[in-house]
């Protein structure tokens, strides 16, 4: 990244350049020209934080934007044909949601804040027509739309996993990743679902999600106070993490 390009700062924070910001791989293509970047601000809203709780979309709302997460976490859920809750996914700084929309103009999915969040909002309509004068920014999209899939992808193979202890390590390990992505620790963070959430996620009860970070913390994998988590044996937990 150029040097005039880092020293732009980010007009959503005046204390952050561009160059520095975390979201900088999702909401500005490398390759795009400083003249541009206020271009790209100038069709993203940014509205009151969400409080714990607070939905950002509805399924079956209609689709009018993505959504590139700032700060805190978000959980994705439908509702199964039994009228049950299923969560679909965790969202964490950096990252892009409610792409579900795009196929049929409608959500698929609810998305609700596990904490206090910061999220930028994208009109679909307007960054599509963007995409078409910019070239970088439509491969950007590109991109997002292959991660999406990957992702759904990660998650059958998730949950495809025969023991309990994969699935949660699994999970851990792709926490982990993702944290490193945004130039966090991939050893020490906070978990801000619930286990009950992850029970959810995984399809295993509370109890035995319990059961098994209390197994894994006994094996000196990983060390648990409360909602933190350390890894203290990274090439361990992969192992638990691996199909038996």
């Amino acid at each position: 990244m150029t040097a005039s390009l880092a020293n732009h700062h980010c007009p959503h924070n005046n204390a952050v350049s561009c160059g520095d910001c975390r979201l900088s791989s999702i909401c500005l293509p490398i390759s795009v020209k400083i003249d541009d970047i206020d271009r790209i601000d100038g069709i993203i809203k940014r509205g009151r934080p969400l409080q714990k709780g607070e939905y950002l979309f509805r399924a079956g709302e209609e689709f009018s934007s993505v959504y590139a997460v700032r700060s805190g976490s978000l959980k994705t859920l439908t509702i199964t044909d039994n009228g049950d809750e299923q969560i679909t996914g965790f969202f964490l700084p950096g990252e892009v949601m409610g792409l579900d929309g795009i196929g049929h103009s409608k959500h698929t999915n609810s998305a609700i804040a596990l904490e206090t969040c910061a999220v930028c909002e994208i009109p679909f309509t307007q960054m599509t027509e963007l995409s078409l004068q910019l070239p970088s920014l439509q491969q950007h999209f590109f991109q997002l739309m292959s991660k999406e899939i990957t992702y759904e992808q990660q998650l059958v193979t998730l949950l495809s996993k025969n023991t309990a202890e994969e699935r949660v390590a699994s999970l851990l390990l792709s926490i982990s990743s993702r944290n490193q992505r945004r130039h966090l620790s991939g050893t020490r963070f906070r978990l801000s679902m619930s286990r009950a959430d992850i029970g959810n996620f995984l399809g295993l009860t509370v109890e035995t999600v319990s059961r098994v970070f209390s197994r894994l913390q006994k094996l000196s994998i990983i060390e648990v106070d409360k909602k933190e988590i350390e890894i203290a044996d990274l090439d361990a937990l992969k192992s638990a993490a691996s199909a038996q």
